[in-house]
């Protein structure tokens, strides 16, 4: 396991990134972060033009895009699609799609969860089981069918859409499998919903027996691995939202005057930052082990559960702390708030992880 310190290279990083949020608020701060800091070629070996790094550095960047909430699609790019290309081991598709993706000229969306009931799914809606998207065989192609949601989206409809299916058993004793497909031609619709989250742009794929190309047959194994390498890079921005959640509401105690002294010298409101404080440093720590173990399962599954609920916790004590003010549309506050939900359950709750936890601790039976 690597160190949990951040390097050097990795403060510059940090440095950099943070820069360039500040000066490009919103959407127009992926050009410079992927022109000049190339921050989605992290994930991308150095074969096909990256920077060959890992979720160590990617987790430094996910964590500064935390803070300031942004919308760009770093995330859905250069993490889910990125990963799912190499772990489906299709070196022709890595070879066509990822030098460009690294350059940041071409943006990716991996389609992978269905609903609308997803989270009442065993799964959650992201385990493998809880997929019924149909993939048709057709010549050397595939056709594909079916509603995909929660897609992770920018401003536009991506130029690479990955997608996961089942695909149809070639005889009655062929098991049913899934697969990871390229699109090889438009979906019938790519839509992007509008959710609680103004800041994270969510999209519904629909499919009408859409052309595709099969990359890996064992789409269950790379599902495994892209999931937890997606809940590795999750806990890191969820630390970084938290961290800067708990920095605006102590900042506002230090300047809110009641009774003639500002509120963050009172016993009880440091009690409650202290309580936050702790709960940021604990889900920091489950962070950075995960992303430094490269993204274990066991330590993957316990990231996604305790950031999501540090960040959930850290995000409904900021509104309370701040007051009146807390719960209006001109504070910041609500915006912390809805992104901590949205993201609890963006790959699975936090029962979920836990039980895949427990699970992989030999606690519950797998399968």
């Amino acid at each position: 396991m690597r160190p949990l310190e951040p390097t050097r290279e990795q403060e510059e990083l940090r440095d950099a990134v943070r820069a360039v949020l500040t000066r490009h608020p919103g959407h127009a701060a992926w050009a410079p972060l992927t022109a000049r800091i190339g921050v989605a070629a992290l994930a991308v070996p150095d074969e096909y033009g990256g920077l060959g790094c890992g979720p160590a550095e990617v987790g430094v960047v996910m964590a500064e895009l935390g803070r300031t909430l942004s919308p760009v699609p770093y995330l859905g790019s250069a993490v889910l699609t990125v990963e799912a290309l190499l772990a489906s081991g299709d070196r022709e598709a890595c070879a066509k799609h990822l030098p460009d993706l690294a350059q940041g000229t071409t943006v990716g969306a991996l389609a992978w969860a269905e609903g609308p009931g997803a989270a009442s799914a065993p799964g959650g809606g992201w385990e493998a089981g809880d997929l019924s998207a149909r993939a048709e065989p057709a010549g050397p192609d595939w056709l594909l069918t079916g509603t995909k949601r929660y897609v992770l989206a920018g401003p536009a409809e991506p130029a690479l859409i990955l997608a996961f299916a089942t695909m149809d058993p070639v005889t009655a004793t062929t098991p049913r499998r899934l697969g990871l497909f390229e699109l090889t031609a438009p979906p019938a619709a790519f839509t992007v919903r509008s959710t609680m989250d103004r800041t994270r742009p969510l999209a519904e794929l629909t499919l009408g027996r859409t052309p595709a190309r099969l990359l890996s047959a064992d789409g269950g194994g790379v599902l495994a691995r892209v999931r937890d390498l997606a809940c590795t890079a999750l806990a890191a921005e969820q630390t970084g939202a938290a961290a800067r959640a708990l920095e605006v509401t102590v900042r506002y105690a230090k300047e809110r005057v009641q009774f003639g002294r500002p509120i963050g010298s009172f016993q009880a409101v440091k009690h409650r930052l202290a309580d936050l404080h702790t709960a940021v440093e604990g889900a920091r720590s489950l962070a950075l082990a995960a992303a430094a173990s490269d993204a274990a399962p066991a330590l993957a599954a316990a990231a996604a559960s305790a950031c999501s609920e540090a960040y959930a916790y850290v995000a409904a004590e900021m509104i309370q702390l701040h007051g009146g003010i807390g719960i209006t549309w001109e504070h910041e506050a609500h915006e912390y708030f809805k992104r901590a939900h949205g993201s609890a359950l963006l790959f699975g709750s936090p029962a979920a992880h836990r039980e895949r936890l427990a699970a992989r601790l030999g606690f519950l039976p797998t399968g």
